[in-house]
């Protein structure tokens, strides 16, 4: 297996997954944005996107669907909720909100804020704060809870919080409520994480 990222990329969730599981893959960290600092890499990826995942055949463009792959490929894990689990579904819905709901308004303001800054100075904070707004759910979901689903921790809480440690980076501060603090702050001591993030 073999995964192409970039630095604080979410590529961190299918890296993540595979330190947590202890499996063996190849990792290739290329500068951002790749299509532009290392045009080679349209050749193995045409999007030009990371993370991308190869593991034989298998060839695979989305962050979420990689953790899912990874744990349903090379489990049994218990980062993986069951169909037959009474949290199945909100496990669901966690993994498709992490991209859909969270991470969407966030590639706004890094594009503005990094890539193409004074471009569109109102589209960073607008859409800063329609990020913020987002968070109620997940806000109030934790409250009295350690992790998202099924009492331990998963690969929803991989995905979920990927988007908390991208708005650190982007220093979208209002993120940080407090059950989302306590949560994030929680998952980000795992050693696993630790790892995934220290890899260049």
């Amino acid at each position: 297996m073999k995964i192409y990222g970039t630095q604080n990329s979410r590529a961190l969730r299918p890296i993540w997954t595979a330190e947590e599981m202890g499996l063996e893959y190849e990792l290739d960290m290329m500068p951002f944005p790749p299509r532009v600092f290392q045009k080679e890499y349209l050749e193995t990826n045409m999007l030009g996107t990371v993370p991308y995942l190869v593991d034989g055949d298998v060839k695979m463009t989305e962050s979420v669907a990689m953790c899912q792959y990874i744990v349903e490929k090379y489990g049994p894990t218990e980062l993986c909720v069951q169909p037959d689990e009474k949290d199945y579904p909100n496990y669901l819905n966690w993994l498709f909100h992490s991209d859909a709901t969270l991470t969407f308004p966030q590639t706004v303001v890094l594009r503005y804020k990094f890539q193409e800054p004074g471009v569109a100075d109102g589209a960073v904070e607008g859409y800063s704060r329609w990020f913020v707004s987002r968070l109620k759910l997940l806000e109030s979901s934790l409250e009295g809870k350690e992790y998202l689903c099924s009492n331990r921790f998963t690969i929803a809480d991989i995905c979920v919080s990927y988007a908390i440690h991208l708005a650190s980076n982007l220093e979208i501060h209002q993120a940080l409520k407090p059950n989302i603090k306590r949560w994030s702050k929680n998952l980000f001591e795992r050693e696993a994480f630790k790892k995934a993030l220290s890899l260049k």
